[in-house]
């Protein structure tokens, strides 16, 4: 993973995205799902042109079912976006990078 996505789970949740005084983006995904797998460089490379401006961080929903659960996720991959602890925007699935770099853009 690189450096520039953290890891959270549900531990730290709280202080990493609700807090945060940036933007951002949680990817919530399982090892076994080939669409995150597909998106995951997708996200580290839009981490390394964004992360100025957004936090890019991943939540495994098999080891962190808390935080899914708050959020209703019921498909994976999905991506929201948080600003100031609140939703903004929601991406269910495996989407182009223009659809990722338009929500980013939205949000920042």
């Amino acid at each position: 993973m690189a450096e520039s996505v953290l890891e959270i789970n549900d531990n730290n949740f709280e202080t990493e995205v609700l807090q945060s005084e940036k933007p951002v983006l949680v990817d919530f995904w399982a090892p076994w799902c080939g669409p995150c797998k597909a998106i995951s460089p997708v996200i580290e490379d839009l981490a390394g042109s964004f992360s100025d401006k957004i936090k890019f961080t991943k939540c495994n929903v098999d080891d962190n079912p808390v935080t899914p659960g708050k959020f209703e996720i019921r498909s994976i991959p999905t991506l929201i976006f948080f600003k100031n602890g609140e939703v903004i925007d929601q991406i269910v699935g495996m989407v182009p990078k223009t659809k990722l770099e338009e929500a980013i853009n939205n949000i920042i």
